[in-house]
């Protein structure tokens, strides 16, 4: 049966690829990857042979029409990311709005995602929160930041290691010395850490301490 699946995929530790994502990445048509290279180290690993093409931000508008004709035509389709979720802040949003439009059945497995366990063991108020992804780099990004100030749910940021200090620094401007923030770094890997404290508190520590690796900040609301 002709469909589309949004598959998890490993953002760290290859323990945490589920036992349906490689049967479905095992018996489908062909895969999407972000990154043909680096999801081939993943299908190697599980010895999945099944076909690969690339899928990223550059290309998905033009290889769109060509995928829904596969499947229209009755294939089967797995959608991967490098790590995490497909479409949460990869690509997938648009290949999956096309699937929708054009009555193509999406199935979409759980799994790995970073901002889950970040906002679990961050301690912060998680029944209640908001993702924010990555903020801009310079166009909006103070008028993001002064939209945010006043939010009383827990936040959720996705940034680069390069790009920290600046973003803490933002926090103690626009939210306050005193807001709570909890720095998740390197999830699931060997490095893996967690920093809790104020934005001041958590700011100093970077500053002395220049961070490595993958980041999910997690910034209490206003209260």
């Amino acid at each position: 049966m002709s469909k589309l699946y949004l598959v998890p995929t490993p953002i760290g530790n290859l323990e945490d690829m589920t036992f349906r994502a490689i049967r479905i990445l095992k018996e489908v048509d062909f895969i999407l990857a972000e990154d043909t290279r680096t999801s081939g180290k993943l299908l190697k690993h599980y010895e999945i042979s099944t076909q690969m093409h690339s899928h990223h931000m550059h290309n998905e508008h033009k290889s769109i029409h060509g995928v829904l004709n596969r499947i229209k035509s009755g294939e089967t389709c797995a959608l991967i990311s490098d790590a995490g979720t497909p479409a949460i802040s990869d690509p997938g949003f648009l290949l999956t709005r096309a699937c929708v439009e054009n009555n193509i059945e999406v199935d979409c497995l759980p799994g790995a995602t970073a901002f889950v366990p970040a906002l679990v063991n961050s301690g912060l108020p998680n029944e209640k929160f908001i993702f924010e992804g990555f903020l801009p780099v310079k166009k909006g990004r103070q008028t993001r930041f002064l939209s945010l100030a006043e939010e009383n749910r827990t936040m959720i940021f996705y940034e680069s290691p390069h790009k920290l200090i600046k973003t803490l620094s933002h926090f103690v401007e626009y939210f306050g010395t005193d807001r709570q923030v909890s720095v998740s770094r390197e999830l699931t890997k060997m490095f893996e850490e967690t920093i809790r404290g104020t934005a001041t508190e958590v700011l100093a520590h970077y500053t002395n301490k220049p961070p490595k690796g993958e980041i999910v900040i997690i910034v209490g609301g206003k209260k």
